[in-house]
């Protein structure tokens, strides 16, 4: 995706419930002209997030065709439901984008090219509707070749969804950049593939078939790069998503993994009868689920802080999450990732080749 100037559209839930805009400002590399939120309309992006880019905050489309001067090349869908469905409100912004000749990006599992009026509309428009959560068509079985490839790999993993793996992500090869290490970040869901530009969205691939779609990412690029971190879903306790966060698992064949969690965070998002199990279980959760088919470590922890208000409440909470994990850990975006980089170069990964060798040696 090569659109330099976009709208954002996140009716009603800016920015708490739009993970999706909120990716996409923090991190992607396009020029947000307007965010799209019937709720917010007139205020800024400013007044609700401080660490993004500003941009007006607009009722509909055509406002944000003219806050832009009609300089857009793309409205981008930044909402991601349970679910995954299109709401019919936003049809209206959909097709006046459409007729103004932008293109229309969606992280849906509702397909827009699969919607016959807006395909219709897009044809006649000449532009193009663009599903990124449709995966590719000649994904296989994987093979273990992720275990093969030169590069390190570390996966963020999840207490639960929706506690910052992406951004985690993101901000660890970000940091290790900063740190001379050639690190790339490996998508693995709709924002995420939004931000990059490349990318599988395993949530939706054939379950037979997501280990191997992490697999064939990890080929394309594994010899290019010292260290991949690839970003994890879900979580292996989710009583929905699971299956995806265990397909990563093994597909992603890690050698290290970092916990996620969001502070204070004590039930499954979305699905509040169902208590979340002590941080310190998911370390051997994660492990041994890993083992059998590559044994990986939890290396690191990345707490999401952002409803925490002190900043001395915030580093406390950070410190008793690294005493729970046993391992060290930061808050990614308020601290900084290089205490998690620095961990997982400790244990070896990016650019240490000396575990890798010994394991080597062993077999």
């Amino acid at each position: 995706m090569d659109h330099e100037r976009i709208a954002v559209l996140a009716h009603e839930k800016f920015p708490d419930r739009a993970k999706t805009a909120l990716g996409v400002l923090r991190y992607g590399d396009q020029d947000v002209r307007a965010v799209l939120d019937r709720d917010r309309a007139g205020d800024r992006v400013r007044d609700h997030v401080s660490d993004v880019a500003d941009a007006p905050i607009v009722e509909s489309f055509a406002d944000a065709h003219a806050a832009a001067d009609g300089d857009l090349d793309a409205l981008y869908i930044g909402i991601a439901p349970i679910g995954g469905g299109f709401d019919e409100s936003w049809r209206s912004d959909v097709e006046d984008a459409i007729e103004t000749g932008c293109d229309v990006v969606s992280g849906l599992h509702y397909f827009l090219n699969e919607d016959d009026e807006l395909a219709a509309l897009a044809d006649d428009h000449g532009v193009d509707l663009v599903d990124v959560r449709k995966p590719d068509d000649d994904l296989t079985v994987a093979t273990g070749a992720s275990g093969d490839v030169d590069a390190d790999v570390l996966l963020t993993v999840g207490t639960d969804c929706s506690v910052g793996k992406m951004t985690a992500s993101l901000e660890i090869v970000a940091a290790a950049r900063e740190r001379g290490i050639d690190a790339a970040f490996v998508p693995t869901g709709q924002t995420g593939i939004m931000i990059a530009g490349w990318g599988n969205p395993i949530d939706r691939v054939v379950a037979d078939f997501a280990a191997g779609a992490v697999e064939e990412m990890l080929v394309a690029v594994g010899d290019d790069h010292d260290l991949l971190v690839v970003e994890g879903q879900g979580s292996i306790v989710h009583p929905a998503y699971s299956a995806v966060t265990c397909g990563i698992l093994h597909g992603s064949m890690a050698d290290g993994l970092v916990l996620c969690h969001a502070a204070g965070r004590e039930v499954v998002h979305g699905y509040e009868s169902f208590d979340l199990p002590p941080i310190a279980d998911y370390v051997d959760l994660y492990e041994d689920m890993a083992a059998p088919v590559h044994e990986a470590s939890v290396v690191a922890g990345a707490l999401n802080t952002k409803d925490v208000a002190d900043d001395a409440a915030a580093a406390d909470a950070v410190a008793d999450f690294a005493d729970e994990v046993g391992v060290p850990a930061a808050d990614p975006v308020r601290h900084g990732a290089g205490a998690i980089v620095d961990a997982a170069f400790d244990a070896g990964l990016g650019g240490n080749d000396g575990q890798r060798e010994s394991e080597a040696n062993a077999e």
